[in-house]
């Protein structure tokens, strides 16, 4: 018996072939495309272009050619796209990990290159393999709050995305044609044409089947479909959110009555304290044209014309709460109140004193939209201290962080 990996005889699977193959890469070209493009969206909805303090990828360069203002119609947009990202892409995990299974032989085939051509196929081989496991497991611990990677995730996982779907892209378009046509021979598993390095995951000496290639795909498409029912629930509410038991925010929803809907970061957890959100302790400093500024007391800013929305709250992890009703003033009407008549954009202070997103900076249209408030109230009643008492900011389709809680200081005018 072979003792190399690099001996197509190591590796005895009857399972592995060109069709096998052929299938799950179809299913990760359609998968993976999705991802890449819900991602981009994601980041383009934190509006990075618009200050450094939302910007959390430096130096992106041309990578950032795509980026527009974020709209905020419909209000579930982000609550969409973040939730198909996230949950798509745990689903793909047992795909991933089959197709990776299903060519590892050609990871230890001898001579590394046979041609430039073989050579660079190799390359992009190796970036595959190597950028796909990056991206998934930053984003799985990103999912489940374990930030044990170096440095900020966004960052990581951005640029992250664009070396792994470069090499997906270039994996594609050399082996795409030939999985289609492997394809058309489901019925008999006899693919129509295996090239040398296809053929490289053919085994010489298989052993004994124990199961078909459609039985292991059924394993694979039930271990998706599992990890589907098990994650899907967050971005729901009612029983659903009780299945979603491989998340953190598919439990019951923190305590009950009108706050009683998920939150990602307490009062405690941020270092605010009672004495500093009390009435005759807190203002909320508004400031704009010309130097402009009020500082406003909670009960100040109770006898100013309020409105309501009714708003869901989704997060870069996947998970998102349906409609709150919430009640405040709108923020063009605090604009208005330093001299901006017309909407401009606006940068957003919280008492928070450390950690990522304690500013955040909105757009003017964000700042126009009649929904967009500076809430004082939540489904009747006072914001709980981890809801963001005495204020926060609530923004119809905009992810979760920027949506600032315990607010201290807002500042409109061009950033």
């Amino acid at each position: 018996m072979p003792r190399s990996p690099s001996s197509p005889a190591f590796w005895r699977s009857p399972l592995r072939g060109p069709w096998f193959t052929s299938v799950l890469g179809v299913v990760l070209l359609v998968g993976i495309t999705v991802l890449f493009v819900t991602g981009l969206v994601s980041y383009a909805a934190y509006n990075p272009d618009l200050s450094p303090v939302n910007d959390q990828t430096p130096d992106k360069g041309l990578l950032g050619f795509y980026l527009f203002s974020w709209p905020t119609h419909p209000s579930w947009l982000y609550r969409l796209t973040q939730g198909v990202h996230v949950t798509l892409g745990i689903v793909l995990i047992p795909v991933l990990l089959a197709k990776l299974w299903s060519v590892v032989p050609k990871l230890f085939a001898l001579p590394p290159a046979r041609s430039l051509a073989h050579a660079l196929e190799r390359l992009s081989l190796l970036l595959l393999v190597g950028g796909g496991l990056f991206e998934f497991t930053t984003g799985v611990l990103n999912v489940q709050l374990d930030y044990i990677f170096p440095g900020s995730f966004y960052p990581l996982h951005f640029y992250g995305a664009w070396v792994f779907f470069a090499a997906f892209v270039a994996h594609a378009v050399l082996k795409t044609p030939l999985a289609l046509r492997n394809l058309r021979h489901l019925r008999d598993e006899t693919p129509v044409e295996t090239s040398v390095e296809e053929g490289e995951l053919v085994s010489p000496n298989p052993a004994e089947p124990t199961v078909s290639r459609r039985g292991a795909l059924g394993v694979v498409g039930g271990g998706s479909l599992l990890l589907l029912a098990t994650t899907a629930g967050r971005s729901f509410d009612g029983p659903l959110r009780e299945t979603a038991v491989l998340a953190p925010h598919g439990g019951p929803e923190p305590g009950g009555g009108p706050g009683g809907f998920q939150i990602n970061k307490t009062a405690a957890y941020a270092g605010i304290s009672p004495a500093e959100t009390g009435e005759e302790a807190w203002r909320l400093v508004v400031t704009g044209h010309d130097g402009r500024s009020v500082r406003l007391a909670r009960p100040q800013l109770l006898r100013l014309a309020l409105h309501s929305s009714a708003l869901p709250i989704a997060c870069v992890e996947g998970w998102s709460t349906s409609d709150q009703w919430w009640r405040g003033v709108r923020l063009r009407d605090l604009a208005a109140l330093v001299g901006h008549d017309d909407p401009v954009d606006v940068l957003v202070e919280s008492l928070q004193r450390h950690g990522a997103f304690r500013r955040a900076a909105l757009r003017a249209n964000q700042v126009a939209d009649p929904r967009s408030l500076l809430a004082l109230f939540v489904n009747g009643e006072d914001l709980t201290p981890d809801h963001g008492y005495p204020a926060r900011v609530i923004v119809p389709a905009a992810p979760g962080v920027l949506n600032t809680k315990w607010v201290a200081r807002m500042t409109f005018g061009d950033l």
